[in-house]
């Protein structure tokens, strides 16, 4: 009986133990609490890094913008837009009611009516230019992108520019065809319909950054639209962080018959388009083929959308398009600015580059009536919240490396961004084998930080800045440590 109530006893206390220890676990203080404790480290200091969540407030205008998006907005354009006809790059430039000439037109004039909300800070142009002959031009062809320019507020990043598109025109099975029906209701009517509510809504907001809202012409023949106004940027020095692609986001139920009206498929490149000999080389040496800057932007859209547009999941997919095929951000990786693409998750092929017709009870074409406008209002929010988190932020931080090389600890430095609302910046790591950030902790307003006893062997890390209202920048990848030339050795020439 002794023996039995000592066992009891013990039993008891036992119990007990494990609810006091569970109390003490939950009276620490907030995660980001200790987050914020130790951002106070001071420049140099090494002490081991406390987790934190990486999870933001939310910005109340983000909100309102995701809110505002109008599901009727974008079903009106789209048939609009459908109604021209055809929108072939070879159709008729000059028929006020059919071809692509007249879907020109009626874009223009929506984007100067968003712009009439932005106080003057929105502008839009049509960016006209001959394109010479070539494998699906015939003969040589005006083609004309219309693009609206909503200019940044905050003079430290007025320059930093954010370009979401996409693309009008459309064809039917031949992309040389000009005559035939080709409606496009999906590819890209649903891209350009969602590009256009989000600068209706977007114009009456202020950002740091500048965003470019941009309906491209000439994608079925080459990309030949969005290569001109890359390379254009390109050659005027342009600073364009992030570039986002939406091309068939219009339908939620894809030929295999799958219904998934919650997700959208991102994809990104690992591997830079535009990678030199030389960081092939340091990437073989050191790793980074899955942290190219498109990819930490897909990160970004991911872990940001998913907080403001709860009922949709953001599936990314590692690789730069569908599997052999491309799209309107494909100029714009080759000249080495991050970008992605927007498509829906299950694609049917019966309503994609089809002559409409009804063939054996099957319905062939790319007609409004297989677009699901609710899903398109839904990547538009994913898109606009993404664009928005990105323009009230801060820039990416620059010049980011590893200090040293053979310790079990990860030294990081990097420049100075230059926004008067800076707060600091915050460190992100994750396992080699994760596909997104999973720790962070905020290290205050410093240029080099030490992780003690985390070895850049086991973890792949990134950086980003933070303002003072709480809003992160995408993560920028850490170079390794420029090496040294051995003092006997003479540098080559």
């Amino acid at each position: 009986m002794r023996i039995a109530n000592l066992r009891k006893s013990l039993c008891v206390s036992y119990a007990l133990s494990l609810v006091i220890l569970s109390t003490m676990s939950v009276a620490l203080p907030p995660v980001s609490t200790r987050a914020q404790n130790n951002s106070q480290v001071a420049p140099g200091a090494k002490r081991p890094p406390r987790r934190s969540s990486n999870v933001a407030a939310r910005n109340a205008q983000i909100s309102r913008i995701v809110s505002e998006i109008d599901t009727r907005n974008i079903e009106n354009s789209i048939r609009r837009l459908v109604s021209f006809g055809t929108r072939n790059t070879l159709s008729d430039q000059n028929n006020p009611s059919r071809g692509i000439g007249a879907a020109r037109d009626w874009l223009y004039a929506e984007f100067l009516k968003a712009a009439q909300q932005s106080g003057g800070r929105m502008t839009v142009e049509k960016q006209t230019f001959e394109q010479a002959k070539a494998a699906r031009v015939p003969q040589p062809t005006m083609i004309t992108n219309v693009v609206a320019t909503l200019k940044g507020s905050q003079p430290d990043s007025v320059n930093r520019t954010y370009v979401v598109s996409g693309h009008y025109d459309s064809m039917c099975g031949s992309a040389t065809d000009g005559k035939c029906d080709a409606p496009g209701a999906n590819d890209d009517a649903s891209g350009t319909a969602a590009v256009l509510e989000m600068a209706r809504v977007m114009a009456r907001y202020r950002f740091d950054a500048t965003i470019v809202f941009m309906a491209v012409a000439g994608e079925e023949q080459g990309l030949l639209g969005s290569t001109y106004f890359a390379e254009t940027a390109k050659k005027n020095n342009a600073d364009i962080e992030a570039m986002f692609t939406n091309d068939i986001i219009g339908s939620s139920l894809g030929g295999n018959g799958v219904h998934d009206a919650r997700s959208v498929r991102l994809f990104s490149e690992g591997v830079p388009s535009n990678e030199s000999q030389a960081e092939a080389a340091t990437r073989r040496s050191v790793g980074g083929e899955n942290d190219s800057p498109s990819r930490q932007l897909a990160r970004f859209i991911k872990e940001t959308s998913e907080r403001y547009v709860p009922s949709m999941k953001v599936r990314l997919v590692y690789r730069r398009d569908r599997y052999g095929r491309g799209g309107d951000h494909n100029p714009f990786l080759e000249r080495g600015y991050a970008a992605v693409r927007f498509t829906e998750p299950n694609e049917n092929y019966q309503h994609q580059h089809q002559n409409v017709r009804s063939e054996n009870g099957i319905q062939y074409g790319d007609l409004p009536e297989f677009d699901d406008f609710n899903y398109i209002a839904n990547v538009a929010r994913v898109n606009a919240a993404s664009l928005a988190a990105l323009a009230f932020a801060p820039a990416r931080p620059k010049g980011v490396e590893f200090v040293g090389v053979l310790s079990n600890d990860s030294t990081l430095k990097w420049e100075a961004n230059k926004e008067t609302d800076l707060a600091g910046y915050e460190i992100v790591w994750r396992d080699t084998t994760a596909p997104a950030w999973t720790n962070s902790v905020r290290v205050g307003n410093v240029l080099t930080f030490t992780l003690k006893n985390m070895s850049k062997d086991n973890y792949f890390f990134g950086v980003r800045a933070i303002d003072k209202e709480g809003n992160r920048s995408p993560a920028s990848y850490p170079r390794p440590p420029a090496r040294q030339q051995p003092a006997n050795r003479p540098a080559a020439n």
